[in-house]
């Protein structure tokens, strides 16, 4: 209980310059932990009537999820594989971009006069917010379904039907151009933000934001290896076993 109130009186803007993930959990409860960032916890939960017990453990949650721990993809099943994708990066991408669009917003009405270049960063994280979706959807849709398709059809030594994309080689190949796509656009918001390092005159919400997409670039990175260099290729072996 000790520890509880100890935390409780930790200032917000410490949470979040000790760890910028702790920023998407204060602005859930639409705490501001950029402006108002000195106030205590305590006292951002009374003011707003929030329970402090359950804002605590929302975030020790996020500070004991240890972030790099080593998994070996390679000796997972294709549907598991895919399975992960779907409920991990997919649904990371989608909880992430609207934050970070709002945040993006902000800095450019805020900051944008002295700092010109968050219009261009903003425009390219719009631009690969779109395709994303677009691009999950394809996945979600077309291609994952018929992985799982052929490690049921391989399990049960059945037959599968050639689809509608001829092979799944067909789909991959527009997936990777895709991800090739968002690779050259996060770099050139890498080059924008001075790889993700906020200007001496940044505050709160402009640490936060750059924190954010720099932790979105390396999910993005793990996604696309997951895919490329694993799912992929295996996709392929899989089909060529029913020919």
């Amino acid at each position: 209980m000790e520890t509880l109130q100890n935390n409780l009186q930790k200032p917000i803007g410490q949470y979040v310059a000790d760890d910028f993930r702790t920023a998407a959990i204060f602005s859930k409860y639409k705490i501001d932990f950029c402006c108002n960032g000195n106030r205590t916890v305590a006292e951002a939960c009374n003011k707003k009537g929030i329970d402090s017990t359950i804002l605590m453990d929302e975030i020790n949650t996020v500070l004991n999820n240890k972030r790099g721990e080593t998994i070996d993809y390679k000796s997972w099943p294709l549907d598991l594989l895919v399975e992960y994708i779907e409920k991990k990066h997919h649904r990371y991408v989608e909880e992430k971009i609207p934050v970070l669009r709002q945040f993006l917003d902000k800095l450019g009405r805020v900051h944008g006069e002295r700092h010109p270049e968050l219009f261009k960063i903003n425009e390219l994280f719009t631009a690969s917010a779109g395709e994303l979706a677009s691009h999950m959807k394809k996945e979600e849709l077309i291609l994952f379904p018929f992985v799982k398709k052929m490690v049921k059809a391989k399990l049960e030594n059945g037959a599968i039907q050639s689809p509608q994309f001829g092979t799944v080689e067909n789909p991959i190949t527009m997936m990777m151009e895709e991800h090739d796509n968002e690779g050259q656009r996060f770099r050139d918001i890498a080059e924008l933000t001075d790889n993700y390092n906020p200007p001496a005159d940044a505050c709160n919400t402009y640490k936060v934001t750059y924190a954010m997409l720099d932790e979105f670039e390396k999910d993005l990175h793990l996604h696309i290896h997951l895919e490329n260099n694993i799912l992929f290729p295996e996709a392929i072996k899989l089909e060529q076993q029913f020919s």
